[in-house]
């Protein structure tokens, strides 16, 4: 449960040790911007970013009930969040499946690159497509709809 987290808590350790050490230089206004960029960086890189995760099983159901495109996502990767921001608030209409809560979404990513855990995935019409173009992945959202 504290896997997705452990990034953004990283960061936010980090800038507070470094904002620590310039208040206690006499530079509490760039501790205060440090502190600041770091906790946004941890916010961009944590789980509140993306919409909510199901399980890989319910995002399949769904997916072959609606036909849209099931995302298997993980914190801390930068070309998840790439196509989380790129998408905008159509991201929420996809099914998210965070890989590190879920053993069966990162068993299934595993199946379809050699063995690997490369995300994002999307799987459109149960075909799998590795760090896709956000706009192909709109163009496959719409056709859904």
């Amino acid at each position: 449960m504290t896997r997705p987290w452990i990034l953004s808590m990283l960061f936010v350790l980090c800038g507070s040790v470094v904002a620590t050490a310039l208040v206690l230089k006499g530079e509490p206004g760039p501790a205060v911007v440090f502190l600041l960029v770091f906790v946004l960086i941890a916010g961009l890189n944590s789980p509140l970013v993306f919409p909510s995760s199901v399980g890989a099983a319910e995002a399949q159901r769904c997916s072959a009930a609606d036909g849209r495109p099931v995302v298997f996502w993980r914190p801390g990767c930068t070309y998840c969040l790439r196509l989380r921001m790129r998408l905008g608030p159509r991201a929420r209409q996809l099914h998210w499946v965070n890989i590190w809560s879920d053993p069966a979404g990162a068993a299934a990513v595993r199946a379809v690159n050699d063995g690997n855990e490369t995300v994002p995935t999307v799987v459109v019409d149960g075909r799998p497509h590795v760090n896709p173009d956000p706009a192909w992945v709109r163009e496959q959202l719409s056709r859904s709809a």
